[in-house]
């Protein structure tokens, strides 16, 4: 009788120790970014480190459904579960970390972690895998087999296999998106003779119909609403600040896709100015609207206006998803 108590014990306390993980996870995903809910994610952090690897696949999970922080505080308990697991040789569920990994249709920060912990407890493994992510359409997943293609392409072209080096280094450049890679590669591939076009590989817009400048003194620019907000008629003229204006053809040469409006439009203080391009895709798809600018902007899509912001100098970035 004293036995069976004792199992039926162990049985509960199994039991209540795999529930807690869903609550603490959820506790952790209630994180805010201003520090809201730190003390409570503190102790389900703990928690979760105490449940050890049966609770890693859910943390795991977990990730990329919170903000950046409770990304931040996921990644730190999984990677606490790995160190504690290794030390004490128990066994971890890499398989399923993988599996895991392969399914794209998880969010990036999830899958990042997975990998992570993956390369943690076995290197062989995870140097099996990461080539295979070349195309992966996570960008911190596709890094690692980036710098892999860049490696390999310095030791063809160290050896004096041109042809080879160029190859490879075309398939990096294909795959990178981060700048620090892509300046590499581009020089690389300068070096061996082959001409580097940074804005197409980057997608920038170049090519631009501009006009201005309208008036924005006292900073009223921009809850003005001028023509080019009302109609695009590139062969017309309006008022201007001071003058007359009309669209202008512009193209940037900048390698990073930048628009001076001063080239065209020469140097003005309290000025409001537009540009217009159009593009097109062929095939329906996600895609980003990534928008650098230091003072104030307003973005519209097809006539729809997206978002704006009425701030100076801040070098503020922004980007829409659609």
């Amino acid at each position: 009788m004293i036995l069976r108590s004792s199992c039926l014990l162990l049985l509960i306390s199994a039991s209540l120790a795999q529930a807690d993980v869903p609550s603490s996870v959820k506790a952790l995903l209630a994180v805010g970014r201003e520090g809201q809910g730190n003390e409570d994610a503190s102790e389900a952090w703990r928690d979760l480190v105490k449940a050890g690897p049966q609770g890693l696949l859910s943390i795991v999970e977990a990730a990329g459904k919170g903000n950046v922080v409770a990304d931040n505080w996921l990644r730190m308990a999984a990677t606490v579960i790995a160190d504690e697991a290794l030390e004490a040789k128990k066994p971890l569920p890499v398989a399923e970390l993988e599996s895991f990994l392969r399914d794209t249709r998880h969010a990036s920060a999830a899958r990042s972690i997975a990998f992570d912990v993956i390369q943690h407890v076995d290197p062989a493994r995870a140097n099996a895998i990461e080539p295979t992510l070349i195309s992966d359409p996570a960008q911190e997943l596709r890094r690692g087999a980036v710098q892999r293609l860049i490696v390999a392409g310095k030791e063809k072209a160290d050896a004096k296999d041109e042809a080879a080096a160029k190859s490879t280094y075309q398939a990096a450049l294909d795959a990178a998106r981060d700048e620090d890679q892509v300046k590499v590669i581009a020089e690389a591939l300068t070096k061996l003779g082959v001409e580097v076009d940074l804005p197409k590989h980057f997608g920038f817009i170049t090519k631009w119909n501009v006009i201005g400048p309208f008036d924005n003194a006292q900073r009223a620019g921009f809850d003005a609403v001028y023509p080019p907000e009302k109609e695009i008629k590139l062969d017309a003229k309006y008022a201007g600040k001071g003058a007359e204006v009309a669209w202008q053809p512009f193209e940037t040469k900048h390698e990073y896709g930048k628009l001076d409006f001063n080239k065209p439009l020469t140097m003005l203080k309290d000025a409001t100015a537009y540009a217009v391009s159009a593009f097109d895709s062929a095939t329906d798809r996600d895609a980003e609207i990534r928008l650098g600018c230091k003072n104030g902007w307003k973005v519209w899509l097809n006539g729809e206006l997206l978002f704006g912001r009425d701030e100076y100098h801040a070098e503020r970035r922004w980007i829409s998803t659609l």
